[in-house]
């Protein structure tokens, strides 16, 4: 059984470092990317199994990367969790209209991202939600 790879997308290079140590520290492997442009380019290229997203970024926004990618067909079935600061509602119902599958509000506990990123890995792949048990 291969390793989920997961593409970690924000502006700050802080975030950037933080989840992709956590992420790494339960076993999955990590690509990142630093703006919306060069994680579209790297979802197309990698096939992350899924792409953990920051929204406020410059130039594409994460709802545009999101509904980009839900709209090709390639990248379409790679789920997104939105993790953004944006903490409205309505920021939220937007968000998951673009094509997210789940959105959290930074600061996310460590344990609530993990376990949210675990129950989209096994809703898409069965056998990566195993893998982390």
């Amino acid at each position: 059984m291969s390793v989920p790879k997961i593409l970690v997308v924000d502006d700050s290079a802080t975030a950037r470092f933080y989840f992709s140590d956590l992420l790494v520290g339960q076993g999955y492997q990590v690509i990142t990317a630093e703006n919306g442009q060069e994680a579209l380019r790297k979802a197309r290229d990698e096939h992350p199994s899924l792409v953990l997203l920051d929204v406020v970024m410059p130039g594409l926004s994460g709802f545009q990367v999101t509904r980009t990618l839900a709209r090709d067909p390639v990248t379409q079935n790679i789920p997104v969790l939105i993790c953004t600061g944006k903490a409205g509602e309505t920021d939220r119902i937007w968000g998951m209209r673009q094509g997210a599958r789940d959105y959290v509000i930074k600061p996310v506990a460590d344990q609530d991202l993990l376990a949210r990123v675990a129950r989209l890995l096994a809703a898409t792949a069965p056998e990566a939600a195993t893998e982390r048990s």
